[in-house]
């Protein structure tokens, strides 16, 4: 399914139902009187987020949505009936904005929360409210209020525990396809991931949840490549795991690129918990890469974990410092 995160909906509320202006017309009843109900409220727009969704193309096709208008009052004092909620679900991760795309409304981080983004108009008033001592037979009546109507911007910012940052091709698609169920497209060529792709990873019985961001390359918080269109993905990443190819000539560089980037996208970014793997380490020689880690430990003062798609071990032993990391 392709994955759309960012969609431009309108929503309109329910109208409130008019109230009735019926007088009581019965057989050997005298003086009838006024016996008109009141109108029904207007049914509201509320946005419920949901879990086993991941994408917002449901509103690809569909932008505009109504909730029901509340039915008229009838005689006999009878109220109309409230017109229907229309409840529209997106995934956890959305972000509510105003017609602007700046004014933050809402943010759902949580399953099952909710909110009421259009309220439905209020139902008119039946003539037997204006029944009083000086007028016993009151015509007035009134019509029920408009319902909210806006105009909204949905964001989706992927929420995961770990988000996968790298150069394309540093094999960040090919780790979430083997220590996840996720299926992410894989080749030899730049930016062959072209949205963010999620996965479940389970250890001991402990779930994490991991985000394949589509690489980065210089100039990505300008917009160069794939750019801003996915850094904003890893603002909602508890922790970043910062993959490098083994066979790039500077490790040191390329791992400087990335941080770069991501402190000029957002300072936020920088202060996250960080894992350093590097990857592919059986395409080159042990005491090279040996001289390689030692030289790029020295320099950035943290320890790295080394991988390779190939060896169940590294892959196991990475697995479970991952779980340790986030269940810390």
């Amino acid at each position: 399914m392709k994955f759309l995160d960012q969609v431009k909906i309108f929503i309109k509320a329910g109208d409130g139902g008019a109230g009735s202006p019926s007088f009581r017309r019965e057989k050997f009843i005298e003086f009838g009187g006024p016996d008109g109900g009141d109108g029904g409220k207007g049914g509201s727009v509320i946005l419920k987020s949901e879990r086993n969704l991941n994408t917002l193309i449901d509103y690809r096709y569909q932008q505009h949505f109504k909730a029901k208008r509340g039915e008229d009052g009838k005689g006999k004092n009878k109220t109309g009936a409230s017109g229907e909620d229309l409840v529209l679900k997106v995934p956890i991760g959305t972000q509510i904005f105003e017609e602007d795309n700046k004014t933050l409304i809402f943010d759902f981080k949580e399953e099952h929360q909710e909110y009421v983004a259009a309220i439905g108009g209020k139902g008119g008033l039946g003539n037997t409210r204006f029944k009083s001592s000086t007028n016993r037979a009151p015509r007035k009546f009134t019509k029920g209020t408009k319902g909210e109507e806006f105009w909204l911007w949905f964001q989706l910012k992927t929420i995961a525990d770990i988000g996968i940052v790298g150069l394309p091709n540093a094999g960040k698609s090919t780790l979430l396809s083997i220590i996840t169920s996720a299926n992410p497209k894989i080749a030899n060529y730049k930016f062959t991931t072209l949205n963010p792709n999620l996965g479940v990873a389970i250890y001991d019985d402990k779930e994490i949840v991991l985000a394949d961001i589509p690489g980065l390359i210089e100039g990505a918080h300008e917009g160069v490549g794939l750019g801003m269109k996915f850094l904003k993905h890893i603002e909602r990443c508890k922790i970043l795991l910062h993959m490098i190819d083994v066979t790039e000539e500077d490790l040191l560089l390329t791992y400087k690129q990335i941080r770069n980037e991501l402190k000029k996208y957002s300072n936020d970014l920088i202060k996250k918990k960080e894992i350093i793997v590097i990857n592919k380490v059986d395409l080159i020689s042990q005491k090279k890469l040996k001289d390689k880690i030692k030289f790029f430990e020295e320099k950035i003062k943290k320890k790295v974990n080394i991988l390779s798609n190939i060896d169940k071990k590294l892959i196991s032993k990475l697995k479970s410092s991952l779980v340790k990391h986030v269940y810390k």
